[in-house]
């Protein structure tokens, strides 16, 4: 899915207050700690809580060996002036049940309301629609997590209904909205931002604008 560029550990995206980068070994202590939080695991499907050291290091190998092999791109989202010091995961991986690669993220607690997961989503996005041919992206979140759902909507995903999906991590089905979000409409939204406008998806359908910064 992803070329050769993305495929070697040295790939970065930089965005105004951020360095997303390969995980690392070395992020396993943070990955415990943020990712292991209850308010984190439980909006995820995967992360279990508490999350165990040995559960965290096959995380990050795992997901180097998908960078690598071009299935998926998984990167560390850390502070550009720390690149260091991971604060959260940001990753788009194949979704065989869904109409299009699936865009997942989580920040660490610290770091909430910051607009970070937004900022990391941002770079994500537009890093699949330039260096890929796909021609949307899956997202979803729990219907109890409105935080996360507005992260979806600034980057321009459109709601496409709601279901159970199953959540391994935390022993069942549970609901949540889906999403999708097309090159076109990504297009579109960049345009506007550079313009300085602002996509307002509660008034008319998607196409209604508003000034903003």
């Amino acid at each position: 899915m992803f070329p050769d560029l993305t495929r070697d550990d040295v790939f970065r995206l930089e965005t105004r207050r951020l360095w997303l980068r390969w995980p690392r070994q070395a992020d396993a202590q943070a990955i415990v700690r943020l990712a292991g939080e209850k308010a984190v695991a439980e909006m995820t499907a995967r992360i279990p809580h508490p999350l165990d050291p040995r559960e965290a290091d096959a995380f990050i190998l795992r997901a180097r060996r998908d960078n690598a092999e071009g299935r998926a791109l998984t990167m560390a989202i850390t502070p550009r002036r720390q690149p260091q010091t991971l604060i959260g995961v940001v990753g788009i991986e194949p979704d065989p049940d869904r109409d299009g690669p699936h865009l997942g993220y989580w920040i660490g607690q610290p770091h909430w309301g910051e607009g970070l997961a937004t900022e990391a989503a941002r770079a994500m996005i537009d890093a699949f629609f330039a260096y890929t041919e796909g021609a949307a992206l899956t997202s979803a979140a729990r219907v109890v997590n409105p935080a996360s759902r507005r992260v979806l909507e600034k980057c321009g995903f459109a709601a496409v209904g709601s279901g159970l999906s199953a959540f391994p991590a935390r022993g069942g089905l549970f609901p949540v909205d889906h999403f999708r979000l097309d090159r076109r409409a990504w297009d579109s939204l960049k345009t506007w931002h550079a313009a300085g406008l602002v996509f307002d998806r509660h008034r008319a359908a998607g196409e209604s604008l508003r000034a903003g910064g």
